[in-house]
């Protein structure tokens, strides 16, 4: 396993568009996501939702969304719950312009949904005080109920670019 964030060398990112030009600003972004403190993170990832998730796609989304889940699933990034949060909003943007997009970029969320369970299935155990959950940011609570909410989206997902999911196995 590789360092947080290390296959971002491996995306094209200066070929790809996000909602005000070129994503090549968007690696520096999710390692302020990842590493920032709490001001620099909560810019960063407003930045990052302004850029690729609202309101419609672009073709950076898609590249971005393995990140995200890769930083949801990083307990010492700040605001864990915030990433799912963006996740949840990516999936339910879309750009009518670029179907394709639009789904790649539905494709990436769902392809996370084992992550958004085990998020949100973590136990109480593992609430112990960390640096990152000190007043004012969000804690294990926070991620879970968002990773809840991620996965019911995820579950409930359907729009016009998607295919219908398979039934899901009870």
């Amino acid at each position: 396993m590789g360092t947080v964030l290390g296959a971002m060398r491996n995306v094209r990112w200066h070929e790809l568009q996000h909602a005000y030009g070129s994503a090549s600003q968007v690696p520096g972004v999710l390692s302020r996501i990842a590493w920032g403190d709490a001001p620099t993170s909560d810019e960063a990832l407003s930045d990052l939702e302004r850029w690729i998730g609202t309101p419609p796609v672009f073709d950076s989304t898609a590249a971005t969304v393995p990140f995200l889940w890769e930083l949801a699933a990083t307990d010492t990034v700040r605001d864990r719950a915030g990433v799912l949060d963006l996740l949840a909003t990516i999936l339910a943007a879309g750009n009518p312009e670029h179907p394709a997009w639009t789904r790649a970029a539905h494709d990436a969320v769902t392809a996370g949904r084992a992550t958004a369970a085990r998020l949100a299935a973590t136990p109480e155990a593992q609430d112990a005080p960390r640096a990152q959950d000190a007043p004012g940011a969000p804690g294990a609570q926070a991620v879970r109920t968002a990773a809840a909410r991620l996965l019911t989206a995820i579950d409930r997902h359907a729009c016009q670019a998607c295919p219908a999911p398979p039934p899901r196995e009870a």
